[in-house]
């Protein structure tokens, strides 16, 4: 399979230029619909995560980097697809719904770009809207890592969120938002877990 192969080979390159320290990973559910949620620091994190993980995440990824046909050729076959940033993608909200639908892992970056710092304000409430519509538990992760040449990535992988199971009725888009921030808090809060 082409994901393995891929994987595979990330894994022994990344393993050469980079040191890896991964905490949690007996919290991975083995099996059922999954919605992976990290921070995004480097445009290398899908791979860093991907590399570390028991099973094929299908990533949701900015549209643009689509443009290129290699890229979008790589991407595509290895499950990721594309989403507008800039409006409401129904498109790429059914791709999601239907990765979930087959008990597959969606992976996704609750702030939609690259950021330095927390800021609870970039939690999209898509993220929300999609873990409580298709009742998948959430699986926050945070790397911490400058990805400068031979440095230490660490890996933090914390607890599923069941989130759905909480909700009864209809929810307002500003509960969505703040369930977003939730899930974007406690990603952040697993860089203080677990130590060096």
């Amino acid at each position: 399979m082409l994901y393995d192969i891929l994987v595979n080979i990330a894994y022994i390159l990344f393993s050469v230029i980079f040191r890896f320290k991964v905490i949690g990973k007996e919290n991975i559910p083995l099996d059922g619909k999954l919605i992976v949620c990290s921070n995004h620091k480097n445009n290398l994190d899908p791979v860093i995560i991907s590399i570390f993980f028991s099973r094929q995440i299908c990533w949701m990824a900015k549209k643009e980097i689509f443009n290129n046909k290699l890229i979008n050729f790589i991407a595509r076959k290895v499950g990721a697809f594309p989403v507008n940033r800039d409006e409401v993608d129904i498109g790429a909200v059914k791709n999601a719904l239907k990765i979930l639908k087959e008990d597959r892992v969606l992976g996704i970056f609750p702030e939609g770009t690259r950021v330095k710092k927390m800021d609870l304000n970039n939690a999209k409430s898509g993220v929300s809207l999609l873990a409580i519509k298709s009742k998948s538990p959430v699986l926050p992760i945070y790397i911490e890592s400058n990805y400068k040449l031979f440095s230490k990535i660490i890996i933090h992988i914390g607890e599923p969120l069941y989130l759905y199971k909480d909700i009864e009725g209809k929810l307002t888009p500003e509960q969505y938002s703040d369930l977003s921030k939730h899930i974007l808090s406690q990603i952040y809060s697993l860089k203080y877990e677990g130590g060096k």
